[in-house]
């Protein structure tokens, strides 16, 4: 039999585990691989709401990074989405104001009598008038109701533009009858100023309008119906990025135009 009093005492250890070692900075690794994911899908989301002309933009960017394109930003803070116009990009533009057009359905029916062309100088916007008068009463300097929301509409897409602008006012030719002194010249110079006060009410900044000018019928949309209704007529042309300011004389050797300074008022 055992001796009892030789048992050897059971002892119990408790082994105290404590934190585990320094892990190193892999960590931030992983959290960086994170955040930069994150941006990424981010500026993807982005690009995939804006217009297609700042679409076309970033890609023009990858595409020629050193920026020899004529795919250009316009750097202009507080200006929202400005790109500049230039000649591959006109078409966007057209787009974006037809689209414009299209949520306003005042103007939506108006679609026959806004014309919009890509020419030598940039994008000519024109607004046609009809027999009644849409954008501009007959004789008249004043825009109507829809002249106003057109030009407003106007102002303010292409004053999210860094691009100049030239605002023309032609007549049809029937002579202008409503008062002594005044003719076709002075009502076509006054409704295109009419047009400038009233854009740039509503969007343009103030250096943007490099000239006004008007033609009176020296420049016939239809020569052969000089006195069909669609003579009559404010076209706003787009220049191109970086275009010149066009001289007072008409190179083409047209007879020159009435031409007024961007601060001058209208007779009457």
């Amino acid at each position: 039999m055992a001796d009892l009093g030789s048992t050897q005492p059971i002892v119990i250890r408790k082994k105290v585990v404590g934190h585990g070692g320094h892990h190193g900075g892999a960590w931030k690794v992983a959290y960086a691989d994170f955040v930069t994911a994150m941006m990424a899908l981010f500026i993807v989301l982005w690009l995939m709401n804006t217009s297609p002309a700042v679409k076309q933009a970033v890609s023009g960017y990858f595409n020629d990074p050193r920026g020899k394109s004529a795919q250009v930003g316009s750097g202009q803070a507080g200006t929202g989405e400005t790109l500049a116009v230039a000649a591959d990009n006109l078409q966007n533009l057209k787009k974006e104001i037809e689209q414009a057009m299209k949520k306003m359905p005042e103007l939506e029916a108006l679609k026959d009598q806004v014309a919009m062309t890509v020419t030598g100088e940039g994008l000519r916007i024109e607004l046609l008038e009809n027999e009644k008068g849409v954008f501009f009463d007959r004789g008249s300097a004043m825009p109507t109701a829809l002249g106003i929301e057109i030009l407003r509409m106007l102002a303010q897409e292409l004053g999210k533009l860094p691009n100049s602008l030239l605002i023309e006012g032609h007549t049809d030719s029937r002579p202008y009858t409503g008062r002594p002194s005044y003719s076709n010249w002075e009502l076509s110079a006054d409704r295109a100023n009419a047009a400038r006060r009233l854009m740039l009410e509503n969007g343009l900044r103030p250096d943007q309008v490099k000239q006004i000018r008007g033609y009176a019928d020296q420049h016939l949309r239809k020569p052969d119906a000089p006195e069909d209704a669609s003579n009559r007529r404010i076209s706003v042309l787009v220049q191109y990025a970086n275009a010149k300011a066009p001289d007072a004389a008409d190179p083409s050797g047209k007879p020159a135009a009435v031409e007024r300074g961007a601060g001058a008022e209208p007779h009457g």
